[in-house]
Order: structure tokens, then C-alpha cells, then sequence
């Protein structure tokens, strides 16, 4: 029996069916304030967050399990077009990007990235994050766009899960001040130790460039400078790394 929720398009030249394909862009993601996704994890992830508002499949059954969203059956060449990996999974959603309202009261803890650009790197750290109970990550203006599929897929859903704004970081440190917020910086020059960090409440981590790490006039205005200590046989530890053990190190 044909399910009345269900619409159907067949066409890769609908209209509607361009207008999503457009989210493959950051421009059109901003401007829509839409993003894409794909495949059974990411799409039950999204759903159970009450962030996925659209779902195309070539499945009956797919679309019959999901009642809280617009649906769409559409055709394998459909899901071809929409899909931004190399094996489609059959199922593609539309998410709304999530206005957050930065109130630093009621965050403990918080990740700043500076200028990191790797999508597979931000998608980890988004990740990790959700894992050690970051609250908020603040992204500099000119870090990696989060709606990335790369960073969507490698943050395996988290970022579904935790409030993530871009903004001037400077500013926002001045603000993080202002609520008793420490502020502990990666340095490859720092003198500190990770792991002497006597144990702090309410605290932000900030990482850098993967290339440069974070920037001069941005750890002059950190509490704290710290370092992990590593083999002399390696400069430095990829930032996606760092950022896991600064956390796991911070939180204890």
C-alpha cells in the first residue's frame, strides 16, 4: 500500500532534486543553512538528535522506519547524484545547520581550534570531544568548514551531538575570561607539562595549524602554555592526536 507521507521523484533533473545537490557546496550550505549526509549511521545519528529534516531512498522499507521527517522515494541515480562517496549506501538527509547561542555560563568545558584546516583531523576532534566532555568548540573563522562530508563522516555523528560556532578568536577568549574560564594553550616552546596542570573546572584547550600550530598573538593571550612531551626522533604529534591527550590529560 502506497505510504501517503512518501513523495515520489524519478528525475535527476527536478528541480528540487538540483537544489539539494547544491549542498555539495559551502557556499549553498550557507546560504541555506542546510547540509548533507549519508548512509544508516549518520542518518539514525542525525535522527535521534532531531536534526535530520529530509530523507531520500530508493527503499520502501528505509523510509517507512523514519516518521519525523519530510521523505522522499527517489531513483539509485537520485541517491548517485546527491551521494558524496564512492559506494552509496541508498539513503541520503537533509540536516538544518544549528544556530548555537554562545552563553559561556553554562559551558565547563570548551575546545578552541586555530586555523586547523584538515577535515579528517576536525571531524576526529569533533568526535573526541563528544567523547571527554567538551561542551562547545569555538573554530576560528578560517578553520575548515564543519559541514564538510569528510568532517560530517569522520566525526562518525558527535557532530550531531555538541554545539559548534565559528568565531573571532580573540574575542571569544576575552569572554571565556570574563566567567572564570582558563584558558590552556598547545606550544612546541611552552616549558609546562601537560600533565603537571593542577585540576581545573571549567577550562578551554586551544590547538593549532596543523603546519604552524597556534598562532603567536593567540597563546600570549592563554592562561597557560603547555607541551607534550615527545620523542626528540619527531617534531610534533598531528593535531587530531594532541588534541586527544591534552583532553584526556585536562579532564583528569
Amino acid at each position: 500500500m502506497e505510504n501517503k507521507d512518501i513523495k515520489v521523484i524519478t528525475s535527476i533533473n527536478n528541480n528540487l532534486i538540483k537544489e539539494f545537490a547544491k549542498l555539495k557546496e559551502k557556499k549553498y550550505r550557507i546560504q541555506k543553512g542546510e547540509f548533507l549526509i549519508e548512509g544508516d549511521h549518520l542518518i539514525n545519528e542525525a535522527y535521534n538528535a532531531n536534526r535530520l529534516k529530509i530523507l531520500l531512498s530508493s527503499n520502501d522499507d528505509i523510509l517507512n522506519k523514519y516518521d519525523k521527517c519530510e521523505k522522499y522515494k527517489v531513483s539509485e541515480d537520485i541517491i548517485k547524484k546527491l551521494s558524496q562517496t564512492t559506494s552509496p549506501q541508498g539513503l541520503v538527509g537533509i540536516c538544518d545547520i544549528k544556530d548555537v547561542e554562545v552563553d559561556y555560563k553554562k559551558y565547563q568545558h570548551i575546545l578552541i581550534l586555530d586555523d586547523v584546516k584538515d577535515p579528517g583531523n576536525i571531524g576526529t576532534l569533533i568526535r573526541t570531544s563528544l567523547a571527554f566532555d567538551i561542551d562547545l568548540i569555538v573554530m576560528s573563522n578560517d578553520s575548515c568548514d564543519i559541514y564538510n562530508d569528510k568532517v560530517v563522516r569522520a566525526s562518525q555523528g558527535a557532530i550531531f551531538n555538541i554545539d559548534i560556532v565559528y568565531r573571532n578568536l580573540k574575542d571569544e577568549i576575552k569572554l571565556m575570561k570574563n566567567k572564570d574560564i582558563k584558558i590552556i594553550s598547545t606550544s612546541l616552546s611552552a616549558t609546562i607539562d601537560v600533565k603537571d596542570i593542577e585540576k581545573i573546572d571549567k577550562y578551554a584547550i586551544i590547538l593549532g595549524n596543523e603546519a604552524k600550530g597556534v598562532s603567536d598573538d593567540i597563546q600570549q593571550v592563554a592562561d597557560i602554555n603547555v607541551i607534550i612531551p615527545i620523542s626528540k626522533k619527531m617534531e610534533s604529534l598531528n593535531v587530531a592526536i594532541a588534541g586527544a591527550i591534552m583532553m584526556y590529560e585536562v579532564r583528569k
